[in-house]
């Protein structure tokens, strides 16, 4: 089974599906978890446990996990009060299905149910504790005050005003970088990799978190909604400062391969095989969509 294939069965067998009291709510999170994605956080997670010697079935969950909280992230990401979005990955925004109070209540549990799968019986049997209580401080931390959420509040702050380039680079690190960040870290403790590994996978995320994001805002003046999946302009439409409109589209290229070089030289320090990472950070630096 490829590591899709086998992410998204996974997935979807933690979605609970007897509620008959909140079914709206479980086909909320259903929704949004099925709606496809380039799963690069799990596959991150996959990928740098196999790197450090780890074992697929134990670093399966921690992959699910994140891939809950980024799921999460998006949906409340689209509600009117954020970015007010209608399109995600070429479907209806979760909130335009379900409603907004539906669409909330689904972000949260996925956030919630991230932390359950991790620290679950059988996730422990797999793993050990001391690599779930890890894993759980790296994932809380990376998504909260000090990163993803910290992050969207500076973005919400920068709209309708020019930001400084220190500052769009700020809210990148936390808002797109931290949970790149975490998923490779996340994989190394997986495999019981020590310090060094795992710095060196912290850097290799945060450099192709911030090359993601400078793709991201040339695709938004670049592309077209149907190629995109999602409304393109939005960032000029909201008087957003962008590494676009900082820096030009050129010189936002030259930062994407210098930093995907970046990414490229932190994993000269693993010994094992680094090609599929290698191709997935250039696969992003040039992604289309």
């Amino acid at each position: 089974m490829d590591d899709l294939k086998m992410i998204e069965k996974a997935l979807y067998a933690y979605v609970p599906s007897e509620l008959p009291f909140a079914k709206a709510l479980t086909d909320s999170m259903s929704y949004s978890l099925e709606a496809g994605g380039k799963r690069i956080r799990p596959r991150l997670v996959l990928e740098f446990s196999r790197l450090c010697g780890g074992d697929d079935k134990a670093a399966l969950p921690f992959a699910c996990a994140i891939e809950m909280i980024h799921t999460f992230s998006l949906i409340h990401d689209d509600l009117p009060c954020m970015d007010d979005d209608d399109m995600r990955r070429g479907k209806p925004s979760n909130h335009k299905v379900f409603g907004e109070d539906i669409a909330l209540l689904a972000g949260d549990a996925l956030n919630c149910l991230a932390f359950e799968v991790m620290s679950r019986d059988d996730t422990v049997a797999a793993s050990g504790a001391d690599v779930c209580i890890k894993n759980i401080n790296i994932l809380s931390s990376y998504c909260g005050t000090d990163g993803m959420v910290g992050g969207q509040i500076i973005d919400l702050e920068n709209e309708n005003k020019t930001a400084d380039l220190e500052s769009v680079t700020d809210c990148d690190r936390k808002k797109t970088g931290a949970l790149i960040k975490a998923a490779c870290e996340m994989g190394c403790v997986c495999a019981g990799a020590d310090e060094e590994k795992i710095a060196a996978a912290r850097l290799f995320g945060e450099n192709i978190g911030i090359a993601f994001q400078i793709v991201d805002d040339i695709l938004d003046v670049t592309s077209s909604d149907e190629e995109l999946g999602k409304p393109v302009g939005s960032d000029i439409e909201n008087n957003k400062s962008t590494y676009v409109s900082l820096l030009g589209i050129e010189e936002c290229k030259r930062r994407v391969d210098r930093l995907t070089n970046e990414a490229l030289d932190a994993l000269k320090l693993f010994d094992g095989e680094t090609e599929l990472l290698k191709e997935l950070a250039l696969s992003l630096s040039t992604r289309k969509n």
